[in-house]
Order: structure tokens, then sequence, then C-alpha cells
């Protein structure tokens, strides 16, 4: 495919590509980047695209990973860094504030009412709270996913039965 032919395709599938990014971004704006950003590489990296494939997929695939790209920037950044004139600071809420005395003495009452389940429902309550999915939980201690989910569900309800005296300060 030569350099006219190329660019004749890319121009054809703009409408088809716009709508396309609308539907990804459900603004316009942001669809007019995409779009844009998406007909630069695809300029960009014409070289990379082979000719016995199928064009319009390939221009279609560049689209999805340059938005799926742009989210995944975005959710970092705005989880992470925020951007102001002078510097890139950690970003913390206004009303989230360093630890009070008073709060890790209510994490410890916590752990200590977590400690005190039975084992059948502290371990995979503990597991749970680590990060592991039910399933996960059920693999790793032999039991049916129903069971761990219900154990979890128990220890839930145990907890707030035996902190219901908690207050957050």
């Amino acid at each position: 495919m030569n350099q006219c032919q190329f660019t004749s395709n890319l121009l054809e599938l703009k409408s088809n590509l716009q709508f396309y990014a609308l539907s990804l971004t459900s603004a316009s704006d942001r669809a007019d980047d995409l779009l844009q950003d998406t007909l630069l590489k695809a300029l960009l990296f014409k070289d990379k695209f082979k000719a016995d494939t199928n064009f319009k997929a390939w221009v279609y695939t560049i689209m999805k990973n340059t938005y799926i790209n742009n989210y995944r920037r975005k959710v970092i950044k705005r989880n992470i860094f925020e951007e102001s004139p002078n510097d890139l600071r950690l970003l913390f809420s206004e009303d989230n504030v360093f630890p009070s005395p008073e709060s890790y003495y209510n994490t410890s009452e916590i752990k200590q009412a977590i400690n005190a389940l039975n084992d059948d429902f502290r371990i995979p309550f503990n597991l749970f709270l680590e990060g592991y999915q039910y399933k996960e939980i059920a693999e790793r201690m032999a039991l049916p996913l129903g069971t761990v989910k219900s154990r979890i569900f128990f220890s839930r309800k145990k907890l707030a039965r035996s902190l219901s005296g908690y207050s957050m300060n």
C-alpha cells in the first residue's frame, strides 16, 4: 500500500472512528482528541502496517490502545500527583489527616476483635483482608467457595456486633 492509498483509506475511516471515539470517551472534545491522536499514530507508524492484514482493525486497535493508555495515565496521575505551576505534590484529601492517637487505639481494638474470632472464621477473614479473592481462599483452605463466602460474611457480622461501641475519631 503506497502513501496515497494509506492516507485515503485512513480518511475514509475518519467518520467511523469519530463515532467509536465518542463511544469510548462519552464526550465530544475528548473524542476529537482521541481521533486526532489515533490518526497521528497511524500516520507515524504506517511502516508497521502489514499489507496483508485488515487496515480497519489495525486503526481501531490503535484507537482502543490509545484510549486505554490515556485512561491509565489519568488514573495514575489523579491518584498520585497533582500538577501545579510550581511543583508536583502528593495528593491528600482535605479531610485525610495523619492518624490520631485514638485511631491507633481503635485499630488495636479491631485487631483484637478479629483475633478473638474462631479459627474457622478468622483465617478466611484475614486472607480476605490481605487481598485474596474468595476463590483463592477456597483453594488454599480446601473449602467450598460458598463456605468461604459465608464465613467471611458471618465474620463481618460478628465483628460488627463486638465493635458496636466503636467510634471513629
